[in-house]
C-alpha cells in the first residue's frame, strides 16, 4: 500500500478490499488500527491548525474520502487507486463484522439515532452483534464512565459519529484505553443511515457530485464548502511550486 501526502496531511492509495484486509488483521491480532477519512475540508482544518493537524496524523490508516482528494492526486502525480469513502467502507465494516461475528459499538449523533442505525444495519446485516450504543451529547465529565462502559462490551469495532475534529479528539484521546482494536471517526454516516437525512443518488455518487447535493439539501452548509476554492488554489500552487502553507494560515 503507497501512502501519499496533500498538502501535508497522509492519504492512503487503497481500494475497499485493502481496508477489509487491514481491519481483519487488526481484529484478529488485536493491533490498534484507527482510520481517518480524508476530504478537503479536514486538510484546510489541519494546515489552519497546528494542533489539529499533528493529532490527525497519529491516525493509522488515511482513506481517501472526497473526490477533491483523487483531483489532487492526479494534480501532483500521486496515483490513488479508488475513492473509499468513510459512509461506504463503514457499511462494508458492519456487513464484514456480521459475517465474522465481530461486536460493534456505535457512538455519536442525536439521542436515539445510533440506536436506529443499529436496528437499521442488524435487519440489513443477521447476525450483527451490536455491543452497545450512545449519543454524542456528552460532557467531559461523563466521558470516564462512557469509555469504562465501551470497554467493558469489548467491541471489536467503534464507529464514531461526531463530526470532525471532535471524533478525532475523542479517538486520539482514548483508543489506548479503550482498547478497541479498529476506531474509525464516520461523520454526519449515522444521520445518513438512520434515514434522518438523505444521501445523494447513486449516479450522483459515482459522478463525485456528492457534495452537490448535501449543499442543495442543506444550504448552511455553504459555510464549510468555502474550503474548498483554497483547496484548490493550494494544490495548483503545489503544483507550480508556489506553495508555501505557513502564508495561507
Amino acid at each position: 500500500m503507497e501512502r501519499h501526502e496533500i498538502l501535508g496531511t497522509p492519504v492512503d492509495s487503497l481500494t475497499y478490499e485493502d481496508a477489509l484486509r487491514l481491519v481483519k488483521e487488526s481484529v484478529e491480532s488485536r493491533r490498534p488500527l484507527w482510520i481517518l477519512a480524508v476530504n478537503p475540508e479536514k486538510i484546510i482544518k489541519a494546515i489552519d491548525n497546528e494542533k489539529l493537524g499533528r493529532l490527525l496524523s497519529g491516525a493509522d490508516l488515511f482513506i481517501p474520502d472526497g473526490i477533491g482528494i483523487l483531483w489532487a492526486g492526479r494534480i501532483l502525480g500521486k496515483r490513488f487507486l479508488e475513492r473509499v469513502t468513510g459512509v461506504d467502507l463503514f457499511i462494508a465494516l458492519t456487513e464484514e463484522a456480521a459475517r465474522q461475528n465481530w461486536r460493534v459499538y456505535l457512538l455519536g449523533a442525536a439521542p436515539g439515532v445510533a440506536e436506529e442505525v443499529a436496528c437499521r444495519l442488524q435487519s440489513r446485516f443477521p447476525g450483527l452483534q451490536v455491543a452497545g450504543t450512545h449519543d454524542g451529547y456528552f460532557s467531559r465529565e461523563e466521558e470516564k464512565e462512557l469509555v469504562a462502559r465501551i470497554k467493558k462490551e469489548k467491541p471489536d469495532l467503534l464507529f464514531v459519529g461526531m463530526g470532525s475534529p471532535k471524533q478525532e479528539e475523542f479517538v486520539s484521546r482514548y483508543r489506548k484505553e479503550l482498547e478497541v482494536p479498529v476506531c474509525m471517526g464516520v461523520g454526519g454516516s449515522f444521520d445518513v443511515l438512520s434515514g434522518k437525512k438523505k444521501r445523494a443518488p447513486r449516479f450522483l455518487q459515482q459522478l463525485g457530485l456528492e457534495w452537490s447535493f448535501r449543499l442543495f439539501t442543506e444550504p448552511s452548509r455553504i459555510l464549510r464548502m468555502k474550503a474548498l476554492p483554497r483547496f484548490i488554489l493550494l494544490v495548483l500552487r503545489k503544483k507550480f511550486g508556489l506553495l508555501k502553507l505557513e502564508e495561507d494560515k
